[in-house]
């Protein structure tokens, strides 16, 4: 006989086991993929991280696709804890790169760049930010699902991207491809020696990683947080506000976003290009990263990495094992929907009885 009870409070030891034993599980999940497309599941693995963590070239690009993840993973680790699914991210990268791009056309080189580069953030942090707020406000005045409005923000914010490569924006210098000219080079960011590793961004996400923890660990904003998350009701009737903190979470999260976008336009791509070209994907992946640190922003950080590397690895596999692009993003899949699976254990204890055993008592005994 199975018996499932609610845990009240699993300790950190539970949280721990669970989440590592479900990123095994979706390990050997993926496994049993790359068996059934012919490929042995072991080398696999191997190449994948062989091909970003066993050379310096590998290491500089798996350091550059994680940065996006830690500053998105960061904000949604935030939002998660107060029991908010921002599935935007993605789109409030991209406003974070349209608000970034039009302070590079506008200005060009008229500022030095160290007053153009925090601009170009602060701009990119105000677009993101704004989306966000947006999916908060529509939640707390309509009772609009923030899955829904996020979600379907990341479209509407692709069709712009796109409204502006192939219209207004499109650049006169680029021969004919659907970019924006190339911004000043005051207005891009610098890289760490050969590599594109663009530092300024490194070290904002990890800023933004550490400051997140603060936020929620060390101050009231983060109590209210934590509070309005597990159950707002109870908030209210404290005195909380949960219908403000959901906005200012959503908003910060957004801006979080809003900056990873800035990173790619100014830092890897100089200019303003495809939607799909800006992102491959960060605003998602970046969930599995959140989920996989079990929403604690300084975790976020080495599951970033592990996931930049399986980014790059994908690449690897593809190129030298003949697999389609797409299974990386399977693989990805897998791995989050076995955390969602390890998510029930979180919540529930799961036990089986097989028989009881009974004491006798003394005089029964006799």
């Amino acid at each position: 006989m199975i018996r499932v009870s609610s845990r009240t409070d699993p300790s950190r030891g539970t949280a721990a086991g669970v989440t590592v034993s479900s990123l095994l599980a979706g390990i050997l999940l993926a496994s049993l993929l790359f068996a059934a497309l012919g490929v042995n599941p072991a080398q696999a693995l191997a190449r994948i991280f062989s091909g970003s963590f066993g050379s310096v070239y590998g290491l500089g690009e798996t350091v550059t696709k994680a940065i996006p993840l830690m500053l998105i993973g960061a904000g949604l680790a935030v939002a998660l804890r107060g029991k908010l699914w921002n599935i935007g991210a993605e789109g409030q990268l991209l406003a974070g790169a349209v608000c970034a791009t039009a302070v590079a056309l506008r200005l060009k080189d008229s500022l030095p760049a160290p007053l153009m580069i925090p601009l170009l953030f602060a701009a990119g942090a105000a677009g993101g930010a704004l989306c966000g707020a947006l999916s908060g406000w529509l939640k707390t005045r309509w009772n609009v699902n923030e899955v829904i409005s996020t979600l379907m923000l990341n479209y509407i914010l692709a069709e712009l991207v796109q409204f502006l490569v192939y219209g207004p924006w499109k650049g006169t210098t680029q021969f004919g491809f659907p970019y924006t000219d190339n911004f000043a080079v005051s207005a891009t960011l610098p890289c760490l020696g050969p590599t594109r590793i663009h530092w300024p961004t490194l070290l904002a996400a990890l800023l933004a990683c550490a400051a997140s923890a603060f936020l929620l660990f060390r101050t009231r904003f983060g109590f209210e947080t934590r509070a309005c998350g597990g159950n707002p009701e109870a908030a209210r009737y404290a005195g909380l506000a949960p219908d403000r903190t959901a906005v200012l979470l959503m908003a910060f999260s957004g801006a979080l976003a809003g900056m990873a976008g800035v990173g790619e336009v100014a830092g890897i791509h100089k200019h303003l290009s495809y939607p799909w070209a800006i992102s491959s994907g960060y605003g998602y992946t970046a969930i599995l990263a959140a989920w996989i640190a079990a929403a604690h922003p300084l975790l976020v950080i080495p599951s970033s990495l592990l996931l930049g590397g399986i980014l790059v690895g994908g690449d690897a596999i593809q190129t030298s094992m003949g697999l389609p692009g797409s299974a990386i993003s399977v693989f990805n899949g897998i791995l989050l929907l076995a955390m969602a699976g390890g998510e029930f254990f979180l919540r529930y204890r799961v036990s089986m009885p097989l028989f009881k055993v009974r004491r006798l008592s003394k005089k029964a005994a006799c």
